[in-house]
C-alpha cells in the first residue's frame, strides 16, 4: 500500500493527472464553443434588425429614384425628337419659299391648271360606293337617319 501512494503523490502521476484534467476542460470549451457558434446571439439579432430596418427604409426611395431616371430618360427622348420635328419643320419651310415647289403643291392639291392646259379629275366609283356603305347614323345627316328609322321599322312590319 505504501508504494501506491507513493505513485499517487509522485510527480509523474499528478502530470499526467493535470494533462487529463486540462484535455477535458479543453474538450468541454471547445463544445461550448460550438453550440454558441449555432445559436443566434443578440448581437446578430440586433445586427439583423437593422440591416431589415435600412432596406425597408430605402426601398421606397430608391424606387423613386429609378421611376424618376426613366421619366427623365423619356423626356430627354422626347426633347430629342422634338427637335429632330423642328427640323423636319425649318427644312419644309424653307421648301415653300421657293417658287417652284410652291407651284408644285398648288397644282397637285387644289386641282389648279396653268393658262391653256385641261384639267382632269378621275374619280374612282368603287371608292364612293365603299365610302357610302361605310357611313355610320353617326355620319349621316339627321334626315337621312329619320328615313333610314322609317324604312326599318316598316321593313319589320312587314
Amino acid at each position: 500500500m505504501a508504494g501506491r501512494d507513493r505513485d499517487r503523490f509522485s510527480t509523474t502521476t499528478r502530470i499526467k493527472l493535470l494533462g487529463e484534467q486540462t484535455a477535458a476542460r479543453v474538450y468541454r470549451s471547445q463544445t461550448r464553443r460550438q453550440a454558441r457558434r449555432s445559436r443566434l446571439t443578440s448581437r446578430a439579432a440586433l445586427l439583423a434588425l437593422v440591416v431589415c430596418t435600412l432596406v425597408v427604409a430605402l426601398a421606397y426611395p430608391i424606387r423613386q429614384y429609378v421611376s424618376q431616371r426613366a421619366e427623365i430618360a423619356d423626356l430627354e427622348r422626347q426633347k430629342q425628337q422634338a427637335r429632330e420635328r423642328v427640323g423636319q419643320l425649318r427644312d419644309l419651310k424653307a421648301r415653300w419659299k421657293d417658287d417652284a415647289y410652291a407651284e408644285q403643291q398648288i397644282r397637285q392639291r387644289l386641282h389648279y391648271v396653268m393658262p391653256g392646259e385641261t384639267g382632269y379629275v378621275v374619280i374612282d366609283p368603287g371608292a364612293a360606293r365603299r365610302s357610302r356603305a361605310g357611313r355610320t347614323a353617326a355620319d349621316r345627316s339627321w334626315y337621312s337617319n329619320v328615313w333610314y328609322g322609317v324604312d326599318r321599322s316598316d321593313a319589320a312590319a312587314q
